[in-house]
């Protein structure tokens, strides 16, 4: 009844009532909004799966939050980023606070976004890995060397330990690289041609049938069953290891809250002593316990910004 009264009114009475009310009602609604996101813990992780990794990614974060709701943050929200951009962007804009994600993501982030990396996580139980160049014993393959004028399988574009690590190693050997579109491609001569598998399995069945002459993943890949089934590999052989590297990290977005990062901090470290995160720590990726980034750790981080320099150079 009173809005019908405005219109009844001459336009220069009504007019600035309306803009009041409706100026109360705008800033209601975003007082509301950000009100809820300052409740609001939000993880984050760039995945192709997202029905896969909320399952992880959820526990986890209600875990952290039952640590600060003494800070007035008693809500929790998963965000999906379909590629490191898309993060990125997510992270400038604070739409997302904590990530879990590999050392040369966890770099990109940092470098672009301004993201700041907490902690080292003990990803199913090891927090190094490193990468294994593999081949057919009958390939002839022995050395580095040997790949000139071959193709190798590497994972994705986007992959750590089958990618950056041996792109680098290969390029450090002082072997140039050339991307192919299929296995069946021949690379030009004296060059070692490359393409993507997209999976470990695509990758092992691909070296096993001959169709490429070698592979690189992960030395966890090499022990997986369902990566590299031991019919494949009784007739493989490793020719090259890579040094480790830190094999994931947590960071937090730029601008958190100082008192709510240090509390996410305290509450992971200390999470592998408590009895009730021990299912949460499990779906987390099967997370023995979070680390402090010490001096090791800060050298392998540093290494592989250097091969990450290295490779958008050259590659």
């Amino acid at each position: 009844m009173r809005l019908l009264r405005y219109f009844a009114m001459p336009v220069d009475r009504a007019l600035p009532m309306l803009l009041v009310c409706a100026l109360v009602v705008v800033c209601g609604g975003v007082s509301a909004a950000e009100s809820d996101r300052d409740r609001t813990l939000i993880i984050g992780k760039v995945s192709s799966n997202p029905k896969k990794h909320y399952r992880y990614l959820k526990p986890m974060a209600q875990y952290a939050v039952e640590h600060m709701r003494d800070l007035g943050i008693d809500q929790v929200k998963v965000l999906m980023a379909r590629n490191n951009r898309q993060m990125v962007r997510y992270l400038k804009r604070g739409r997302v606070d904590w990530v879990t994600e590999t050392v040369f993501s966890a770099i990109e982030f940092e470098e672009k976004a301004g993201a700041e990396i907490l902690l080292l996580k003990q990803k199913k139980g090891m927090p190094w890995y490193h990468t294994v160049f593999f081949a057919r014993q009958d390939r002839g393959i022995k050395t580095l060397a040997d790949l000139k004028g071959r193709v190798i399988t590497f994972e994705d574009a986007g992959s750590t330990s089958s990618f950056f690590v041996p792109a680098a190693i290969l390029l450090d050997a002082g072997l140039q690289l050339e991307r192919l579109d299929t296995p069946r491609d021949v690379p030009t001569s004296g060059m070692v041609g490359y393409v993507f598998g997209k999976e470990e399995i695509n990758m092992s069945t691909w070296v096993h049938k001959g169709l490429v002459d070698a592979g690189a993943f992960a030395n966890l890949d090499w022990e997986k069953e369902d990566h590299l089934p031991s019919t494949f590999r009784d007739s493989m052989h490793i020719f090259h290891r890579s040094e480790p590297f830190p094999r994931a990290l947590e960071l937090v977005r730029k601008g958190l809250r100082p008192d709510v990062k240090e509390r996410l901090k305290a509450a992971l470290l200390a999470a592998h002593n408590d009895p009730a995160a021990n299912s949460v720590l499990h779906s987390y990726q099967r997370t023995k316990r979070f680390e402090e980034i010490d001096a090791e750790v800060q050298a392998g981080i540093e290494r592989a910004r250097q091969i990450r320099e290295a490779i958008r150079a050259d590659l």
